[in-house]
């Protein structure tokens, strides 16, 4: 949680770089990015050099020995550069126009190539651009996040607090109006995040990643498990997470989630390069996060995943001749394809949370017919959470649901949940709730996770209230309409009018009224 101090200064970083030139929002926030990351590297690197200086323990620092740049031979020590230059508490000292050369030429060159080059991180930074056009722009920005710095240190959980705000410069592409369209609020990913439940060994992966919030969420969730209530904390949106750099002293456990546990896809490389920073932001290492296009002939990645979390793009449409050949789903509808998709995806018994348009409950067609059928006859679909139309406000207006299911399992009965908030408004404003004590209202956001978790199909079988059950035989009954709907039995209030003749006696009697005290006011006038 940001204090409004932090806030601000976010706020005042978003508007040096729209003054300074850079108006497509994506553009700088991948800017923002790779200032934020020239920093942390810096940082992290100090903090190892003095925890290894204080455990007696031997540290190679990335900034130690000379730097090479591009187009300078390795023999030429002549034109190398000494790697302590390249820090940013170095280079944020410099003129400004010499700082712009010093990081255009050296400093981002360097961070390009850190890692193992058969990284993701450099592989798909390799055509990543330094786009800041002015020295007077960097300074001001470099400045601001200094300052930025500042106030995080001053949290007890530093590494949090990074994440945090990193976070929240993410979530204004949504809630300042900047290309909100890629992003799904955060509250809704760790709704599903909570209903899905994963856990450390799990492979973790969203086919439509974006700037990785479901992946992110995960990570925050796992690590719950393993923090010490001492040292976890409420988010935003009420959610009690963990704090990242307190636990997970296991290097087994380590490095799993680095290495083996998260995987993104995306077909928009400058999103790929802000969802890999965003995860290595936060501490992992190695996300793995790459340019692959999940509903193309070039992806069978089957029965792989243990958990798949995503919000595929909708009323997309594909070219056919790019399909994967596999798809039993004769369409070319997005929404349905990343459906199957995810279920080809999972390995038996593996678990998906999906956000999708309420129009696929009750297609009619073939195509929206099959992909019902998929999903209850050979998986156990979970649940139906259908959402109201502003969740995504004020980027789309269609109302979406949110599907739960395990590959593999036997449909019985199907939990139906209708969300009626979400703890915020649902006009184009989108301000958070309050009660009447100043508290958050989360509204249904808590309610859903603790109702799911204690649904029971013999108790609540009463479809006038905002939850039930229905049978599967009766939805494949129904054309396999999963509508909530379709099922949900109105409450109606019969309301007693009185006879007309009394009626024209009340009305008489007021206009005989009206009348006196029309005449009252003429005497007096």
């Amino acid at each position: 949680m940001l204090t409004p101090i932090l806030k601000s200064k976010v706020a005042t970083l978003w508007d040096k770089f729209w003054s300074g030139g850079i108006s497509n929002p994506l553009n700088a926030i991948e800017q923002i990015t790779y200032l934020l990351f020239m920093k942390q590297l810096d940082e992290t690197d100090k903090r190892k050099i003095s925890n290894a200086d204080f455990l007696g323990e031997e540290f190679k620092s990335i900034f130690s020995g000379k730097y090479f740049p591009p187009g300078v031979d390795e023999k030429d020590e002549k034109n190398a550069v000494e790697k302590e230059t390249l820090r940013w508490s170095f280079f944020k000292n410099m003129p400004s126009d010499d700082m712009l050369l010093h990081i255009q030429s050296r400093v981002f060159p360097f961070i390009k190539q850190l890692d193992d080059a058969n990284s993701f991180f450099t592989k798909h930074m390799a055509n990543a651009a330094f786009l800041i056009p002015s020295g007077r722009m960097l300074t001001e920005a470099v400045k601001t996040i200094d300052e930025i710095y500042k106030e995080l240190e001053k949290e007890n959980r530093f590494i949090d607090a990074q994440g945090d705000f990193y976070e929240y410069l993410l979530d204004s592409l949504r809630s300042s109006g900047k290309n909100g369209q890629f992003r799904t609020p955060t509250h809704i990913i760790e709704l599903i995040t909570e209903l899905v439940e994963p856990k450390l060994g799990h492979k973790i992966a969203d086919p439509a990643s974006g700037t990785a919030g479901f992946l992110l969420a995960a990570y925050k969730y796992i690590i719950t498990e393993f923090t010490s209530d001492n040292y976890k904390h409420e988010d935003d949106n009420g959610f009690v997470r963990g704090t990242l750099a307190d636990k997970l002293v296991d290097e087994q456990a380590k490095k799993m989630l680095n290495e083996e546990t998260f995987y993104g896809f995306d077909i928009d490389p400058t999103m790929i390069r802000i969802g890999l920073m965003n995860l290595m932001m936060h501490g992992i290492t190695q996300p793995k996060i790459d340019y692959k296009d999940t509903l193309s002939k070039n992806y069978n990645e089957d029965n792989f995943y243990d958990i798949v979390m995503a919000n595929p793009p909708f009323a997309g449409s594909m070219d056919k001749g790019d399909l994967n050949p596999s798809f039993t789903v004769s369409s070319t509808k997005s929404e349905l394809l990343f459906l199957e998709r995810i279920y080809k995806m999972l390995r038996m018994g593996g678990t998906a949370g999906v956000v999708i348009p309420q129009g696929v409950l009750f297609g009619s067609s073939n195509a929206f017919i099959t992909v019902r059928k998929l999903l209850l006859d050979k998986c156990e679909l979970k649940a139906v959470i259908a959402m109201p139309s502003g969740v995504f406000k004020p980027y789309a207006g269609v109302a979406s649901a949110i599907l739960l299911f395990t590959k593999g399992g036997e449909t019985k009965d199907v939990w139906f949940y209708e969300m009626q908030g979400d703890g915020w408004s649902l006009d184009d404003k989108r301000n958070p709730k309050v009660l009447p004590n100043g508290n958050r209202d989360f509204e249904d956001l808590h309610v859903i996770i603790d109702k799911y978790k204690k649904r029971n199909a013999k108790k609540e079988t009463d479809r006038k209230q905002q939850h039930f059950f229905i049978p599967k035989q009766e939805i494949v009954d129904n054309n396999y309409d999963l509508s909530l709907s379709k099922y949900q039995e109105e409450i109606y209030e019969e309301i007693e009018y009185e006879k007309p003749k009394i009626i024209l006696d009340k009305l008489s009697k007021l206009e005989e009224i009206i009348k006196n005290e029309i005449e009252e006011l003429n005497n007096i006038l």
